[in-house]
């Protein structure tokens, strides 16, 4: 009896790493039910999107995704951040089969049932522990909790995603295990506020490995740091409890010498505008301590300029705290309105001219103060993680460099290298952005 053909879908994940972990799980569930991705929109049966709603602009390429999803297959389902306010998507494309917000699996999987029953085989149905990932073998990110319990006046994500919601010690701990067991080198622990992990159970314990683990931020990069690979802490709010993770970074190797800390401006007023949590007033001497402490230690921030009733003294506020906190790795972005966000009502609007202004001045005072501190490893030995081989040279990162938003370590070898291996490189040559070496030993 000749066996049917497996159902196709064709997949589009579209935002930040968050939402490529929703991804990854709808995906796992669904090859686990015998469907097979199709590289194309018109091979498949059925094409799913996931989208991105924190921007106006963001949710104009998801309604693109879509629309190109429509026109190359006429048979899709909805999902994300933009799903959680579906007014804006049914009225563009009334065609489509379904909408749902973010982290609702389950409404996807039935999506998909109604749309596409699943045709079950029991010899190619067999998913991995680690289930389906998005990113490369080596690397992948872990996400510690849903939700976010702030509300930051220029932010939806919780109208979005709803409030802090974290995952067991024991639950996050079994993934990551699996993940490192199936190769994975290192972990990006991401959330919406990756310090406030636990918070919302009151730091509750789970057994892992005949042991109580709380779940507190601490406690689990301290466990995360026992699995053998890199773990690199990100979106991380400057809680006072922070400063305990800086000396795990310092006696445990795997613990990153690296945080991402979006503090998104400087200038009191603005921050009091913002809404921003945890309290700033002390932030330079922070730094300042936590570098004495772990002098290894990279920071990597994003600003927004051209906040609603930002002045030119507030801008010269934040570059002077720039150049006096010099922040190793910076994004920045131009204030953006979005809709239903308490930030649209507060009036005095930067002109767009003015906007484009600071962001060109705070990106080239960044540039220097880049360039200054990756000076300083020139002639240094690194550890390299690589990305991606060439026939002499290769792309990698260090420990200070988190894929996609940071810098790179171009590396030479007398010897083939490996997409994953971690090698040891001496730094020969800097620029604003990037390290040049050699890989040491040969």
């Amino acid at each position: 009896m000749q066996q049917a053909a497996a159902p196709k879908i064709s997949f589009v994940s579209l935002g930040c790493p968050k939402a490529l972990v929703d991804s990854e799980r709808i995906i796992t569930r669904l090859r686990a039910e015998g469907y097979e991705l199709a590289r194309k929109h018109d091979g498949a049966d059925i094409v799913i999107v996931n989208t991105c709603g924190f921007l106006d602009s963001a949710k104009q390429e998801s309604l693109g995704a879509i629309g190109e999803a429509m026109a190359a297959n006429g048979k899709v389902i909805v999902t994300g951040c933009m799903g959680a306010e579906p007014e804006q998507i049914e009225a563009a494309y009334p065609g489509v089969l379904s909408i749902t917000g973010p982290q609702q699996y389950e409404s996807v999987l039935d999506a998909v049932h109604r749309a596409l029953p699943p045709v079950h085989n029991p010899h190619l149905d067999l998913m991995p522990p680690q289930g389906i990932k998005l990113t490369p073998r080596h690397y992948a990110y872990l996400k510690i909790s849903e939700g976010c319990n702030n509300r930051c006046s220029f932010c939806i994500i919780p109208k979005l995603r709803g409030d802090l919601v974290s995952r067991p010690a024991n639950e996050v701990l079994r993934e990551a295990e699996n993940l490192v067991k199936a190769g994975v080198k290192e972990l990006l622990v991401v959330s919406q506020d990756t310090s406030a992990y636990g918070v919302d159970v009151k730091y509750a314990t789970s057994i892992w490995k005949d042991r109580e683990v709380r779940a507190k931020f601490f406690d689990l990069a301290k466990e995360l740091g026992e699995l053998g690979a890199w773990v690199r802490l990100q979106y991380v709010y400057p809680y006072p409890h922070v400063d305990e993770v800086i000396g795990l970074m310092n006696t445990n190797k795997n613990v990153l010498p690296y945080l991402d800390i979006p503090f998104q401006h400087a200038a009191p007023e603005v921050l009091k505008a913002m809404k921003r949590p945890a309290a700033q007033d002390k932030t330079l001497a922070r730094i300042k301590k936590w570098r004495e402490e772990c002098p290894d230690l990279t920071l990597r921030s994003t600003f927004i300029v051209g906040f609603p009733g930002e002045t030119e003294s507030d801008f010269q506020y934040l570059l002077d705290w720039l150049e006096e906190a010099q922040i190793d790795r910076v994004g920045a972005f131009k204030y953006e309105s979005v809709a239903g966000a308490p930030s649209n009502a507060l009036g005095n609007a930067v002109p767009e001219e003015i906007k484009q202004q600071r962001w060109n001045a705070l990106m080239a005072r960044q540039q220097v103060i880049s360039a200054k501190r990756l000076k300083r490893k020139v002639g240094t030995r690194q550890q390299v993680i690589i990305d991606e081989v060439g026939p002499t040279v290769s792309k990698g990162r260090s420990k200070s460099d988190a894929p996609d938003i940071d810098g790179a370590v171009y590396v030479s070898s007398r010897r083939p290298l490996r997409v994953g291996e971690i090698v040891t490189a001496k730094i020969e040559r800097a620029d604003a952005y990037d390290l040049h070496g050699t890989v040491a030993g040969f």
